[in-house]
């Protein structure tokens, strides 16, 4: 299989020969196999239809297809070329033509059927039996029932989505790289983090400005700016440079927006819903769009008091201060006088736990942590830049593997690369590149794969990368999906880990993020980087103490983001075609602080809605959906222990090792013993 290494089923990945020119002879072949193992399907008698030939056969037609074009996505998102993106285009098609032609195959629904209709089909075990129902409430979402000639036309619209929603990616990552400003006065960087500015300096030197400082709108570059820089123009530039992303020129992505708004609406359609909304997320825990619609409506409504104190009396402190008067602040005002104005009343400054949190000691704090309390023990392993045998897609990356601290039976490994480079996408994600199966008496378990990509703080010069607390509580986040991934122990693969509905797939991350925030756990990883020492009390009480500071505007960011989400999927017709701008004002009337200049629609660089076919689209509100049940389900760890064992090995049986194998509510009541509730989510905002 070495003529074809993305194909390749080697659990260490020999990343150094997935190189472009293999791209079209790997998929194609891979397209070859899937072919041939579905046509087994096809051709069988109904007389000698199976659970193992049919259901079971049919999960696992498409493995090298999968690993293959997995793979390949991959690598396009965190070491992007020009040559690895033409690959990628170039088979592109042939794939979405492939993967939307399954469910739209008569002779294997028709086998499936068969299935389901024998006397079989009411022996199977849960699992298999859960897995026979939501494969087929697949097919049938997919338009498995439809006549031919919608079927044709659902399959056209699924090439033509993943043809506009790569390019809406590429026009994203290329805008972002288009930028980049460089300063040559020091007066200029007045108020910037001397960590920023060190950063920015070592950024510039790279490039041949010796000297100078470079600026980029990776995020590591441009927060920093936007909070600390007392320099108006330089906030500015990066802001006004931030609008450019998506937008104007050729990199624009207004029109792609329409244009897969559009397709969306017509595929929803032709499937007998109202909106792509509904059809989204008709096997969700919402149900419907208009569900998502009230759930977002009602919590708006609960913090809209406070959302507009937070902004009158920003309006006032600054005016204050500059002995004006109180006012709309421009954009490139917000974050730095929000930033100031904490600083006042709370004395505290975020910038102070820097050195608290450098990157390994949160690594081997977090995995402390999760060792504790469910059961596990991780092991890094020296990559190839160490010496070792295992190679990474780039020297940054790390590579770990994780045990059942009891069996000392390896469950799975994954990999971490943490900082921001120009041929990556921005933003910070897991994904998984093997499921794996528990043992069965016969043969023995096969481990998980998977990783977790972020864009942080670099290290600079000889200090090690300096986390700021909100990247330590994203670094816990993406462990807390890769963790749902990696104790996945469902007997069908389909049904493991983050295979979830999407607004249950953000609990166990979320639910992560509170040990960021407890003395407890925080003494575990949180030390500073040159003398061990713990947060001081007086410094972590601050933090404590800042937290919910304006907490009602950065709930209403989420809400105003899921809003626009839902609106433009629930009413397209009611938006498309007009200025993308007026569209995004009307909808988040209400939801958004009153700027005294307007800035372009977050639309045009949204990547969780247009980066993919379906992606995050219709289901942006599941973040706030999840917190709902992270704050609640996190009421059990504050009430038993944060670091208690029984409940976090309830917590790994209930919710991490289940999956998809029973429905989601149903596994959060055998966790938490009951449905749950708003209050706790308010609660720890500082909004009841």
């Amino acid at each position: 299989m070495s003529d074809h290494p993305f194909i390749a089923a080697d659990y260490h990945i020999k990343w150094e020969s997935l190189t472009p020119d293999h791209i079209e002879p790997d998929i194609d072949t891979a397209l070859e196999t899937s072919n041939k193992n579905l046509d087994a399907i096809r051709q069988l008698d109904d007389v000698d239809v199976t659970y193992s030939n049919t259901f079971a056969a049919l999960e696992i037609a498409t493995e090298d297809l999968d690993r293959a074009w997995g793979r390949i996505n991959h690598l396009d998102s965190v070491v992007n070329s020009d040559d690895l993106r033409a690959g990628l285009n170039a088979v592109l098609p042939r794939v979405t033509s492939f993967y939307s032609s399954i469910p739209l195959d008569d002779k294997i629904w028709k086998k499936l059927k068969v299935f389901v209709d024998s006397p079989a089909a009411t022996n199977l075990d849960p699992t298999r039996k859960r897995f026979v129902e939501e494969t087929c409430a697949d097919f049938i979402q997919s338009g498995a029932d439809l006549p031919d000639d919608k079927k044709k036309r659902i399959a056209e619209i699924q090439s033509r989505l993943s043809e506009a929603t790569q390019k809406y990616s590429e026009n994203v990552l290329d805008s972002t790289n288009a930028w980049e400003l460089i300063v040559d006065d020091k007066s200029r960087l007045a108020g910037l983090p001397s960590s920023a500015a060190a950063a920015a300096a070592e950024d510039a030197k790279a490039k041949g400005h010796d000297g100078k400082w470079l600026f980029t709108l990776q995020q590591p570059s441009m927060m920093p700016v936007m909070q600390h820089a007392e320099n108006v123009s330089l906030r500015k530039d990066v802001w006004e440079a931030s609008c450019t992303v998506g937008y104007g020129g050729e990199y624009d992505n207004t029109d792609l927006i329409w244009e897969i708004l559009k397709l969306r609406q017509e595929k929803a359609e032709l499937l007998g819903f109202a909106n792509f909304a509904d059809l989204t997320l008709e096997r969700r825990m919402a149900g419907s769009g208009t569900t998502a619609q009230n759930f977002t409506s009602d919590l708006h409504n609960k913090i809209v008091d406070q959302f507009n104190n937070d902004s009158h009396e920003l309006q006032a402190w600054k005016a204050e201060q500059t002995s004006g008067d109180a006012a709309p602040l421009e954009p490139w005002e917000i974050s730095y006088w929000a930033e100031k104005r904490r600083k006042a009343e709370y004395d505290f400054d975020d910038e102070e736990l820097r050195p608290y949190f450098p990157l390994n000691s949160v690594m081997d704090g977090m995995f402390g942590i999760v060792s504790k309390i469910f059961g596990v023990r991780i092991e890094e392993k020296d990559t190839t830049e160490n010496g070792g045998d295992v190679q990474t897609w780039h020297p940054e990356c790390r590579f770990y593997d994780l045990f059942d601290s009891k069996t000392d039976e390896m469950l799975g490994s994954f990999y971490a690369d943490w900082h921001p480079r120009q041929s990556k996408r921005g933003g910070a994600w897991m994904n998984s590149f093997e499921t794996g199966m528990p043992a069965d008496g016969k043969t023995p378990r096969e481990p998980h794969l998977g990783l977790m990509v972020g864009n942080m703080t670099k290290p600079i010069g000889d200090k090690p990368a300096l986390m700021t607390h909100y990247e330590v509580e994203t670094i816990f986040h993406e462990f807390g999906h890769l963790l749902h991934h990696l104790l996945g122990n469902v007997t069908v693969k389909s049904l493991s880990g983050t295979n979830v509905p999407w607004d249950f797939v953000e609990l166990p991350s979320q639910i992560m993020e509170n040990f960021c925030w407890d003395r407890e756990s925080l003494d575990l990883f949180a030390c500073h980087h040159e003398t061990g020492e713990s947060i001081p009390e007086e410094l972590y009480e601050k933090m404590i103490a800042a937290r919910n500071y304006m907490s009602a505007t950065a709930y209403m960011r989420q809400l105003a983001l899921g809003k626009l989400d839902l609106d433009l999927h629930i009413e397209p017709a009611k938006y498309i075609n007009r200025d993308l701008d007026e569209c995004d004002r009307e909808i988040l009337e209400g939801y958004k602080t009153p700027l005294a200049s307007e800035g372009p629609s977050m639309a045009r660089r949204f990547n969780h809605l247009f980066s993919s076919p379906t992606g995050y689209a219709a289901g942006y509100y599941s973040y706030k959906w999840a917190e709902v049940l992270d704050a609640d389900a996190f009421t059990r760890f504050q009430k038993e222990g944060i670091l208690n064992a029984e409940t976090g090995a309830d917590f790994r049986e209930h919710i991490l090792s289940k999956g998809n194998s029973a429905p989601p509510d149903e596994l959060y009541r055998n966790f938490m013993g009951r449905d749950p509730e708003l209050g706790a989510l308010l609660v720890r905002a500082g909004l009841a």
